[in-house]
């Protein structure tokens, strides 16, 4: 089941966050903590590989809110897409950890913005995600620079480089449809 009292809750501690003042530059890190909960784990006793993608719509979420994307996505009427994610899990989450779950922006071409995303327990990393995500607006994705202009960062400039250039390249290689 989707955590949404969990949701709820980030989405009112990032606005009341961002009402204090301490909001996010776009540019920066997002940082929220957050606990392993009965609910996350599956019967190896760590949290559910499908659950660290459903939490890691918390930590957008707070980025989002914070950054004056959220604002941004309201006034405007787009919408949010993850268009692509790729996962590296490299140490279990257990029941009752508490994860200090990271998000930021490592790069955007002309239509994507490539997000990634870390889970932390004492120090160590757990696991990361990259993301493609785009803004919508009627359905259909709408340049970066029309996002960022309205986020005042309208001179920003972010290409993909390393790893991410590495997994957009490879990813033109996919066939799509899927094989049947």
């Amino acid at each position: 089941m989707y955590p949404f009292l969990r949701y709820a809750t980030t989405i009112t501690h990032a606005a009341l966050q961002a009402k204090k003042g301490n909001t996010l530059a776009v540019d920066a890190v997002s940082e929220i903590t957050l606990r392993c909960h009965l609910t996350d784990i599956d019967n190896f006793l760590e949290m559910n590989n499908g659950r660290v993608l459903t939490l890691y719509d918390l930590g957008r979420t707070d980025f989002a809110v914070r950054s004056g994307l959220g604002t941004q996505l309201l006034k405007q009427r787009w919408g949010l897409v993850v268009a692509g994610s790729t996962i590296q899990y490299r140490k279990r989450i257990r029941a009752f950890d508490k994860v200090i779950m990271k998000t930021h922006i490592v790069g955007f071409d002309t239509r994507w913005i490539y997000v990634e995303q870390s889970m932390w327990v004492k120090g160590k990393p757990c696991s990361s995600a990259l993301l493609r995500t785009g803004v919508t607006e009627r359905g259909k994705v709408i340049e970066t620079a029309r996002v960022f202009a309205a986020l005042g960062k309208a001179d920003w400039e972010l290409p993909p480089t390393g790893y991410v250039a590495e997994w957009i390249d490879g990813d033109k290689d996919r066939p799509w449809p899927p094989m049947g």
